[in-house]
């Protein structure tokens, strides 16, 4: 079980972490800050610079943390928020991802969501330092709280689409 968890977590941790790092940089594919402040606003989002930022870091830090099983509940909590809002972008291009839909978002909130609530296992920091297993009541709240602050966070700064054009702004597949 363990091992399961161990790769489990690595492989999470690691794609959320990328994501993050494809915002803010221009490794792993990612077209720098200026690219992920326009992508944001491609998407119909306000704040710019600041949202990209905000998200990039909150996906490398979530990433990294869920990789290292360290602090799990709230790295996952965090990872779910911010993927939440990138399946809410795919929402309305459907499900599978050959037409840029949110099925990569979904498997990354479900993958956070199950390590949450199962734990990172033995051969992690959280184990490490004797903070598993965690309550199961922080356990339930982090699978309940990141998806909706997900979801608070489009609402926030999702921004109207000027008149005479559709929101949101599917953009085409790569």
């Amino acid at each position: 079980m363990d091992a399961g968890l161990l790769i489990l977590r690595l492989v999470t941790g690691l794609l959320v972490a990328g994501h993050g790092v494809q915002k803010v940089s221009f490794h792993l594919g990612g077209k720098g800050l200026a690219g992920g402040t326009e992508e944001f606003r491609a998407d119909g989002f306000r704040g710019g610079r600041l949202t990209a930022l905000t998200a990039g870091a909150g996906q490398i830090g979530a990433g990294l943390f869920l990789a290292a099983g360290l602090l799990t509940p709230l790295a996952a909590m965090t990872a779910m928020g911010v993927m939440t809002v990138a399946g809410t972008v795919k929402w309305p291009n459907g499900l599978w991802v050959q037409n840029d839909g949110y099925e990569y978002p979904l498997v990354l909130v479900v993958a956070s969501a199950a390590l949450a609530l199962t734990g990172p296992g033995r051969w992690s920091a959280d184990h490490a330092l004797a903070v598993t297993p965690w309550p199961v009541w922080i356990s339930v709240a982090a699978v309940v709280i990141g998806p909706v602050s997900g979801l608070l966070t489009r609402v926030v700064l999702h921004q109207a689409a000027p008149p005479g054009e559709e929101t949101p702004r599917p953009r085409p597949a790569p």
